[in-house]
């Protein structure tokens, strides 16, 4: 990274302000308050918001004078897609006066936007997080798919259906990709690629039922990396990690206490990541930790193998993560994947299996209505255990129970 570049980060709400006195739009705002200037790979940089703009024109002066910037340049858009009710299917964003029979002439024609963040000269990266209705969703949607919503841009996002009633928190997506934009990843040196930060929000947010991911070529060093070593510091390997810092649950039917989640052999050149990741967790901060731990998960993964020993103990760091936000029902899915895991490589008289399938079955009894489906998976693996049969009949017993019924 040259430190001697200035870049811009320019932050675009395309939200329509039909309504005196309406909550601006939190999306937005949780971008402009997570410290944008930090997010780029420059040694400094402008940041302009544009909240509420009438006008395209007005929105396209500003474009102009942040593509004459020669670093790099992030373009975080957000707001509502709009096609003009009649005579048109042109994409556009909406602004402060637009309605679907203004929008021809009071939005931001998306094809406006992409050209003139084509004439920048250096790195460019476009974040979308944007809704849009019925009307424009087909429209939407074909320049999603034929990649003209892009055009010819890097551009990661996604765009929502516009729901029934307008949401107080931020988009989901903006949420998970601002954790790891703000973890950082450990090994991707000074600089993020916008790819792996886009599959791990996706893989967090819980977007609603037919979002339209976009992910569409590739930029130079735009995004700064957080976790990324200062250059003169020299990395020190690392010992074993410790174990998780909880008190363990009760085994299954009155069983001796659970032993604690063994210790991780995370024997890699950076610092052990663990003591933090249980840190954010323990502190509340559980889209922080399990973004973290996603980060190296991914690295493990690429590094080992995901049939190794190694990708296996970030199943376990992600079930207990699960169980320390109060997820009990995923918990119980990941404990039990660690130990069938276990169970192929050690066999039935491995010690770790069978904690790790106590573990699981601690989190199956809190999984309440969820139990009942997850009861056969977890009744295959104590029947394989010696000495499972109190825990086998204890899931036995719940099996022959009715399964819940779900209210309509």
């Amino acid at each position: 990274m040259d430190h001697a570049t200035h870049g811009c980060v320019l932050l675009l709400d395309g939200t329509p302000d039909r309504r005196r006195g309406a909550l601006p739009n939190p999306t937005a705002h949780a971008i402009a308050g997570s410290g944008p200037r930090g997010f780029l790979a420059a040694a400094s940089a402008d940041v302009v918001q544009l909240p509420a703009m009438a006008g395209p024109q007005s929105v396209l002066a500003y474009l102009q004078d942040a593509v004459r910037v020669p670093g790099p340049l992030l373009m975080w858009v957000t707001g509502h897609l709009m096609v003009p009710a009649r005579r048109s299917t042109e994409v556009h964003l909406a602004l402060r006066e637009s309605t679907a029979a203004t929008v021809r002439y009071t939005g931001l024609p998306w094809e406006w936007l992409t050209r003139t963040l084509r004439e920048h000269d250096g790195p460019t990266l476009l974040l979308v997080d944007a809704e849009a209705d019925a009307h424009a969703w087909p429209h939407v949607s074909a320049a999603v798919h034929d990649g003209s919503l892009a055009g010819g841009l890097a551009v990661n996002g996604v765009v929502t259906p516009t729901p029934d009633r307008p949401s107080p928190e931020a988009g989901p997506y903006t949420r998970a990709f601002l954790t790891a934009l703000a973890v950082g990843h450990p090994t991707a040196g000074p600089t993020l690629d916008p790819a792996l930060l886009h599959q791990l929000a996706l893989s967090q947010a819980a977007l609603p039922e037919g979002s339209l991911p976009l992910r569409y070529g590739a930029t130079g060093p735009v995004l700064a990396n957080r976790a990324a070593p200062p250059p003169a510091a020299a990395a020190q390997p690392v010992a074993t990690a410790p174990a998780a810092a909880t008190a363990p649950p009760a085994g299954p039917a009155g069983a001796e206490p659970l032993p604690p989640v063994p210790a991780q052999p995370l024997r890699e050149p950076e610092d052990d990541p663990l003591p933090r990741i249980l840190a954010a967790a323990q502190a509340g901060r559980h889209n922080e930790a399990a973004a973290m731990a996603a980060a190296w998960e991914q690295q493990t993964l690429r590094r080992h193998g995901p049939h190794s020993p190694e990708a296996a103990l970030w199943v376990e760091v992600r079930a207990d993560l699960a169980r320390l936000a109060g997820d009990h029902p995923r918990a119980a899915e990941l404990w039990m994947s660690a130990a069938a895991n276990r169970l192929a490589r050690g066999g039935t008289s491995d010690a770790e299996a069978l904690a790790a399938l106590k573990r699981a079955h601690y989190c199956w009894q809190h999984s309440g209505e969820r139990a009942h489906r997850l009861a056969p998976a977890l009744l295959a693996l104590w029947e394989q255990v010696p000495d499972g049969g109190e825990a086998a009949a204890d899931v036995r017993a719940r099996l022959q129970e009715a399964p819940p019924t779900v209210s309509r």
